[in-house]
């Protein structure tokens, strides 16, 4: 066959497959993609529950006496809260640059991280001074980083922009059983008190880190290798899933070594999403660590408040995944997060209230924190979603992730620095600063829509003109 009859038939089936891809995204899923979800969404999102529910056990400890039990001082409480997040903010980005190398296997990667997680998470309940708590609090930092930002990695390499949100909404929803799994172990374990002549608090820590260390193997047997190398999908569905992914999203398979590394660090499709997943994650970091607190300041004894923090987790769970049902239906992404804003607004002004006249009633405030739950968790998923449908390429996706959970999760350094001891149980500082940051993540909504905006109409005029090419530069981006 002469190079240009080759050259023909090539451009003939390449046209066919394209059109095929065209017709499938079109249509109905493919079944494949329901095998995916099953094998995908579980695991990883295991990692996102042990992840939480390793980082709040110790809100529900403190209510067990933590600090008493190892004579911490005034502000010892806080100090744990944010020597975690030191090395957790600064682990993820190279954390997700060796996931993405190579020779570097995903399930391998994540398993070790998540087995040595287990170790330090149960050392917690074995420390015999508040120093060894904090040592282990700032280890499990750096392991644990490794976690959520590697698992959303991989999944945003397996689904479509449409296909996303949803997926991500089930990720987190897993993130929010942590703390809802993490109140209804210590509401048990608190009964263990005295068994081995340790106390109920460092039985949370223990049987959680076994849990943790029990989960691990799981990853090394189920986690999936990335797309082009997947043995998940047989060797017709594989191609079918590379060339939607393809045609969806360009060319995911980049080397990373020749990665514009400054172009895509200081990427504006990446810091925007991440500042509004910093504002809203100011609610959820403040819910994370003092809901117990707080339920115990209502009145409640610490067995009721363990227990009666349940509901409001399962709120936020219920609202995230029907939210972005609707958002992966219509296509879009920014109201649903505007509307998440406006729902915990109303929960800030509650508390700001209260915190002003302690004329609300306690049941006001606690249905101020469902408004919290249900709005902060719609945001989580939807934001993370929108910066991932707008990036291109494995390393684009795979810093962008690690930026927006590791960064956006500074908020846990003012939220575990602004609720005052002496202010309790009224915390004024920290209401004021939870309204403020979620009004700011309001205004940098409104501004990533406008600049996204105008960036899809100078494209439209452009390809009306001359022609558009489908590269990272010519790319049409999703409200």
């Amino acid at each position: 066959m002469s190079e240009k009859a080759y050259a023909a038939e090539t451009t003939m089936k390449s046209s066919s497959s394209d059109q095929d891809t065209v017709e499938a995204l079109s249509g109905p899923a493919p079944k494949y993609v329901t095998k995916l979800d099953f094998r995908l969404i579980p695991i990883l999102g295991c990692t996102y529950t042990i992840l939480f529910l390793d980082r709040t056990n110790i809100a529900n400890a403190r209510i067990e006496g933590l600090e008493k039990g190892l004579n911490m001082p005034a502000n010892g409480y806080a100090t744990c809260l944010w020597i975690f997040f030191i090395p957790f903010v600064l682990i993820e980005i190279p954390s997700n640059m060796i996931m993405g190398l190579p020779r570097v296997r995903p399930n391998w990667f994540l398993g070790f991280n998540m087995l040595i997680l287990g170790v330090i998470v149960t050392c917690q309940g074995l420390v015999k001074s508040y120093r060894g708590l904090l040592a282990c609090r700032f280890l499990m930092g750096i392991f644990e980083a490794t976690l959520p930002a590697g698992a959303a990695f991989l999944i945003g390499e397996y689904y479509t922009r449409r296909e996303a949100s949803l997926r991500f909404a089930c990720f987190f929803t897993f993130g929010v059983l942590g703390p809802c799994i993490s109140g209804l172990l210590a509401y048990g374990i608190r009964n263990m008190n005295g068994i081995q002549g340790k106390e109920g608090w460092r039985w949370i820590f223990i049987i959680e880190g076994c849990f943790t260390l029990f989960i691990s193997f799981f990853v090394f047997l189920l986690v999936p290798d990335f797309p082009e190398r997947t043995k998940v999908l047989n060797a017709n569905e594989k191609a079918h899933l590379l060339a939607k992914l393809r045609y969806d999203k360009g060319d995911q398979k980049i080397s990373f070594q020749s990665v514009n590394w400054f172009k895509t660090i200081f990427d504006y499709k990446i810091w925007f999403p991440t500042l509004m997943f910093f504002c809203c994650d100011m609610t959820a970091a403040s819910m994370a660590s003092f809901i117990p607190t707080i339920l115990t300041e209502l009145g409640w004894k610490a067995a009721k408040a363990q227990a009666m923090s349940i509901p409001i987790w399962l709120t936020g769970i219920v609202a995230q995944i029907f939210g972005c049902w609707i958002s992966g239906r219509v296509g879009i992404r920014f109201p649903f997060i505007l509307g998440g804003i406006c729902i915990v607004l109303i929960g800030w002004i509650i508390m700001i209230v209260y915190s002003n006249t302690h004329s609300v009633a306690p049941g006001v405030r606690y249905f101020a924190l469902f408004s919290m739950s249900c709005g902060t968790f719609i945001q989580m998923a939807m934001t993370t979603s929108w910066m991932t449908n707008n990036l291109r390429g494995r390393a684009s996706i795979g810093v962008g992730v690690a930026i927006i959970l590791g960064l956006g999760n500074c908020a846990n350094f003012v939220a575990s620095n602004v609720f005052f001891k002496k202010e309790s149980p009224y915390y004024p500082t920290a209401y004021g600063t939870g309204l403020g940051l979620t009004v700011a993540g309001a205004a940098i909504c409104l501004s990533y829509v406008g600049i996204l905006f105008i960036h899809n109409k100078k494209l439209d005029k452009k390809q009306a003109e001359f022609g558009g090419e489908d590269n990272q530069t010519e790319y049409r981006y999703m409200y």
